[in-house]
């Protein structure tokens, strides 16, 4: 009778052991997948956080100044259908450049109202595809964001 009860015990213990090393297993599989989705998000952003824009004021032929728009690609890719949000007074147009060529800056005029309040350089928000066809969108702060199309 006494090793009736040990064989019980032996199973019992054997059978928390497979299921305690399957949720080992599960949980470091799941943190596996984890790292996986990082990487690869971080190998999508690759391109995109290389990728800024900003207006600043030069001086024009005639001892004026303006405003532009810089777009600046340091990336080894071009950047396509680049548009840069201009909201006036309610309504929302966009200075569209089309591609930025790799490691080139290009520039645009800026609206010459926003002259009144400039003060010096500063970032602005811009859209653009990469070149594997994910759009994105960074902010006036710097925020880089991927913009799920329909």
């Amino acid at each position: 009778m006494p090793n009736e009860w040990i064989v019980v015990i032996v199973d019992a213990l054997s059978a928390v052991g497979t299921v305690g090393a399957f949720a080992v297993g599960f949980v470091l599989l799941r943190q596996e997948h984890r790292r996986e989705e990082v990487r690869a998000e971080e190998e999508r952003r690759l391109q995109a956080i290389k990728v800024s824009a900003w207006v600043e004021a030069h001086a024009t032929a005639y001892g004026g100044r303006e405003l532009l728009f810089h777009v600046h690609n340091a990336s080894e890719m071009p950047i396509y259908e680049v548009s840069l949000p201009t909201p006036d007074e309610g309504v929302h147009e966009a200075e569209f450049i089309g591609l930025v060529p790799p490691g080139q800056t290009v520039q645009r005029p800026a609206p010459r109202e926003w002259l009144k309040t400039y003060y010096s350089p500063e970032p602005v928000e811009i859209e653009f595809l990469d070149s594997s066809g994910r759009q994105w969108t960074r902010d006036e702060q710097g925020f880089l964001t991927p913009v799920d199309r329909p």
